[in-house]
């Protein structure tokens, strides 16, 4: 039989039928590990040339108004005929997305898209994921942030100050939406992994100055979901083009370090859920690693999930393979960190 680790080891039943019956077990063996251990490819489907209807008539709140953070230096750039609008970009204006539950658990979900800080995947990693969650109970609220190459003051700090503000604005509605304010968990995917992980450590920096009673409420999430997430800005293992687009393209040491999350956990780091696939070609699985190793080394509840296949962006997974649990672990985990 083989082991965890792939190597074989004799089974203990082919051993008393003799060398003979080892032989012939040890083939048949191989090539029943041949047809396991090679499963067929994973195609993933295209990006979608339309918006999702469930986009279209989710409510829309606007974060800031038209008073935000480096207000009036956005820049549009124009797009291609046949780009992909579930792939946002040109955001003049951050804004959450609403989706209700049909049977509310008292909980609620603030969702972010990645896109390597070039875009907002708000179908994979918005919809999906929210139509998903809200069947399990959650309010979610799906984050358009703005990108940090678009003209904005402070590139380094744009993404988070949409984050913290978006945190802070999913509590203020809890008595309009039902839910229990201090129940708020994130979860965060590739790029938007980053930011989620930048919010859980960092939920407290200064980054803009406050503009109304919102801003006075903690943006610290009770619990942090990194899904394939980008964590280090530190080679070899950064995801290059979300550096690039968050920190531009020569950034110093100390602007590396001070936005990899993996150096700044420590004591008040809400627990994080880890998930991505030991396939993922785009953003190495270090990442998470590295995670999960300094929530460990600072004392903090952390639970990594690394699947054999998914590749990167699995969304809530693929069907009859094990990445397409995730959420219902995630939903359990959060349960047991009293959030779900």
């Amino acid at each position: 039989m083989r082991s965890a680790d792939g190597s074989f080891r004799p089974d203990r039943r082919a051993m008393l039928g003799g060398a003979v019956g080892l032989s012939v077990l040890a083939a048949v063996g191989d090539a029943r590990a041949a047809q396991v251990n090679v499963p067929s490819p994973i195609k993933r489907p295209p990006p979608a040339k339309t918006l999702p209807a469930a986009w279209t008539r989710a409510e829309r709140l606007p974060l800031w108004g038209k008073d935000m953070p480096g207000a009036g230096q956005f820049r549009a750039e124009p797009l291609p005929p046949d780009y992909p609008p579930v792939y946002r970009r040109n955001i003049a204006e951050p804004a959450l997305h609403v989706f209700r539950p049909a049977r509310p658990n008292g909980a609620a979900v603030l969702v972010i898209p990645g896109g390597a800080y070039l875009m907002v995947s708000i179908d994979n990693e918005g919809v999906a994921i929210a139509d998903r969650l809200t069947t399990m109970g959650y309010h979610v609220f799906v984050l358009t942030y703005r990108l940090p190459n678009e003209g904005w003051r402070d590139r380094a700090d744009v993404p988070l100050q949409d984050a913290q503000r978006a945190a802070r604005l999913v509590r203020s509605l809890a008595p309009r939406f039902g839910f229990d304010a201090d129940r708020l968990a994130t979860v965060g995917f590739s790029a938007g992994g980053h930011l989620a992980a930048t919010l859980a450590t960092a939920f407290d920096d200064r980054v803009y100055a406050p503009r109304d009673a919102i801003d006075a409420l903690s943006a610290r999430p009770a619990a942090t979901g990194l899904i394939y997430p980008v964590i280090t800005m530190t080679d070899p293992y950064t995801h290059a083009q979300s550096r690039a687009m968050l920190l531009g393209d020569h950034p110093s040491p100390a602007l590396i370090a001070h936005r990899s999350p993996d150096q700044h956990v420590g004591a008040a780091t809400p627990p994080i859920f880890l998930a991505c696939a030991c396939d993922d070609s785009h953003v190495p699985i270090e990442n998470s690693e590295m995670m999960m190793a300094a929530c460990r080394k600072a004392g903090r509840p952390v639970e990594a999930h690394f699947f054999q296949e998914g590749e990167h962006a699995f969304s809530v997974g693929y069907a009859g393979t094990p990445s397409s649990l995730w959420l219902d672990l995630f939903d359990l985990w959060l349960k047991r960190a009293g959030v779900g």
